[in-house]
């Protein structure tokens, strides 16, 4: 499963921002937030409380691009943090995923 999903999501990533919808964005943030708050794992339920951050920045209405840079660099920096100490066949799947996201925040930041 967190294989799958970490695939899906570096692969949406890939694909640019602007072509997630952003109801795509927010389910795919909610399966994520879901598995890091019950992880057990202080790292990981922190990097879920940031999702849930980026969540109430997509749900607001008027998106906030710099708030939202803000948020996925934070993302990013934390799943690599992650990244270090995770299975080995999740690794370069989640480096590849912070990477992404670091990428993505600076892009909105500006």
């Amino acid at each position: 499963m967190a294989n799958d999903l970490l695939n899906a999501t570096v692969h949406s990533l890939k694909n640019g921002l602007t072509g997630i919808p952003v109801s795509a964005a927010i389910d795919n943030t909610e399966t994520w937030q879901q598995q890091l708050l019950q992880s057990g794992e202080p790292a990981l339920q922190d990097i879920g409380r940031e999702i849930g951050n980026l969540q109430s920045l997509l749900s607001s209405g008027s998106l906030d691009g710099t708030a939202i840079g803000r948020s996925l660099s934070m993302l990013g920096a934390q799943t690599n943090q992650a990244a270090a100490t995770a299975p080995a066949d999740l690794q370069a799947g989640l480096r590849d995923l912070g990477d992404l996201l670091l990428q993505s925040g600076g892009k909105l930041e500006g």
